[in-house]
């Protein structure tokens, strides 16, 4: 392995650089220099440990080199702790618009409480912990997204080496179906909403913009000026397949909510690049039950319901399921079918009387009859 000797432009500073070859990019900088003609102690001692880590990394280099080919991995490519292999994945592999994998971390660093865990501390039985950590905490296919993005992460370290047996291999990702089913919001409620005052108009706002667009909460709660132009809404879920966002066409009401917004901003002479300003989820679920409460729904609407019910009025328009999937920001049809559907009849004594009825009762269910 050679290293090249490259001066910058005033001459003060040598750098160093790997010979992988003539060609671009063959010859990365190793991120060493020394100084030319050292001035003081300080630069006198900088250069003598600048070329102590040259020789390092000139052999670690050199080893790279001659393994090549084979099925031995160097020691310095190996992470002692398997938090850093993780981080390093996540950052590499984590796509805009796709909150999984970085929230898998996030929750793996609340389950292990520390900062340090060794690759072979990773066992069978840590990753049903682990699984089983997220079955307390979520419902819904939460845990299973997020516990299928810590088996990648594991899947991509026995791959390189980490392990000689994949630990999660046996351990697969469960789901936590909601024992409760989640209420929605009907055509005439829609309605009351709108002319019913809330304590909150901002939190009502919000709402009924979700309620037409299908956005989640964290998605409305970071909406900005610029995501919007025109009666075309830009929204920050990234297309799989093209790479792109989805992009939504605004519904008259989802319009005139975002121009009373900016009216009410220009009248107080406020730039705010955020279209809300919300509280926190919580206290915003609280003002939405008792804003439903006001308006004479006996439900229990929270804001996810917002975005189950823009589905669900959607598809009692027949509405094909693709078309509800690509404006909800899915991938696949999956989740439009299993979660984002209607659970309950919309009016049972309409869906019971299509059954056929005989203009006359039959003389079996005549009681003058039988007595």
């Amino acid at each position: 392995m050679n290293i090249l000797e490259r001066p910058n432009k005033k001459g003060d500073k040598i750098y160093f650089l790997y010979d992988y070859g003539r060609g671009p990019g063959q010859r990365p900088s190793t991120g060493v220099f020394i100084y030319t003609n050292p001035k003081d102690q300080i630069q006198k001692n900088h250069n003598k440990e600048a070329l102590k880590l040259l020789e390092v990394k000139k052999s670690q280099a050199t080893i790279d080199q001659q393994a090549i080919g084979s099925s031995f991995i160097p020691a310095h490519k190996f992470k002692a702790n398997f938090l850093e292999y993780y981080e390093e994945y996540v950052k590499l592999n984590a796509r805009k618009g796709n909150r999984h994998l970085v929230n898998s971390l996030a929750q793996f660093k609340l389950f292990i409480k520390k900062d340090f865990i060794a690759p072979i501390d990773i066992t069978e039985n840590f990753c049903k912990r682990f699984r089983q950590f997220l079955l307390d905490k979520y419902s819904g296919e939460t845990p299973g997204n997020y516990y299928s993005r810590f088996k990648w992460a594991v899947s991509a370290a026995e791959s390189d080496g980490y392990f000689q047996k994949n630990p999660s291999d046996k351990v697969n990702s469960k789901s936590n179906p909601s024992i409760k089913l989640k209420e929605n919001l009907e055509v005439d409620e829609y309605l009351k909403l709108l002319t019913t005052p809330c304590l909150n108009e901002e939190v009502k706002a919000a709402f009924i913009f979700c309620c037409y667009t299908g956005l989640r909460w964290v998605d409305v709660k970071k909406l900005e000026w610029k995501d919007i132009r025109g009666n075309v809404l830009t929204t920050r879920i990234i297309q799989a397949k093209t790479g792109q966002p989805v992009t939504l066409t605004l519904h008259p009401i989802a319009k005139s909510t975002l121009e009373k917004q900016k009216a009410k901003l220009e009248a107080v002479k406020i730039q705010n690049p955020e279209v809300f300003s919300l509280p926190t989820a919580d206290g915003a679920n609280k003002i939405v039950d008792a804003w439903v409460k006001s308006a004479g729904i006996d439900k229990y609407i929270t804001w996810s319901c917002a975005r189950l019910s823009f589905s669900i009025l959607l598809q009692d328009k027949n509405v094909d399921d693709a078309t509800v999937a690509y404006l909800m920001g899915h991938t696949t049809t999956d989740q439009v079918r299993k979660r984002y559907k209607r659970h309950r009849p919309k009016d049972q004594v309409a869906t019971i009387s299509q059954l056929p009825t005989p203009d006359q009762s039959p003389d079996f269910l005549n009681i003058s009859n039988k007595l």
